[in-house]
């Protein structure tokens, strides 16, 4: 077990890495190189699908309201995110994807299709359900800590 341990211990590490690594390196080489990865997936919690809040996105990304507000700042300012008033309650602030946000939106997400169809690949039903259980044990885990 112990070397089991190890193997899978540097094969997250090296993963979580690797995945951080590559969204940075192709970041770097597109039209979107005037964001941080951190900004990147903060338009990927924002979503196409729904104008939330800032409390909200910055409670999906475990950060402040405040730093969460901040990186809206530089969001909006570089053309990514809208700020919306609430139909019902005009106090209340809620943030869009603009146009150019959208665009990175998919393109981050077909990044991650590639990502999952590449680890998947060849994978029979048995072998899927072991990996959906680990996966789900690692979130439960992560949402213990969080």
């Amino acid at each position: 077990m112990n070397d089991d341990y190890q193997e899978i211990n540097q094969a997250l590490v090296r993963v979580y890495n690797g995945i951080l690594w590559v969204e940075e390196h192709e970041l770097r080489k597109s039209m979107f190189r005037d964001l941080t990865i951190k900004e990147m997936h903060a338009i990927d919690a924002i979503t196409m699908y729904n104008h939330q809040t800032v409390s909200q996105v910055a409670q999906k990304l475990h950060v402040s309201p405040g730093t969460m507000t901040a990186t809206a700042d530089r969001l909006v300012k570089k053309g990514y995110v809208e700020r919306y008033r609430d139909e019902e309650d005009r106090r209340v602030i809620r943030l869009g994807l603009t146009h150019k946000g959208r665009v990175l939106f998919r393109a981050h997400r077909a990044f991650h299709n590639m990502m999952v169809k590449g680890f998947l690949k060849d994978m029979n039903d048995e072998e899927l359900k072991v990996v959906r259980k680990a996966l789900r044990n690692l979130e439960d885990f992560l949402d213990e800590h969080a």
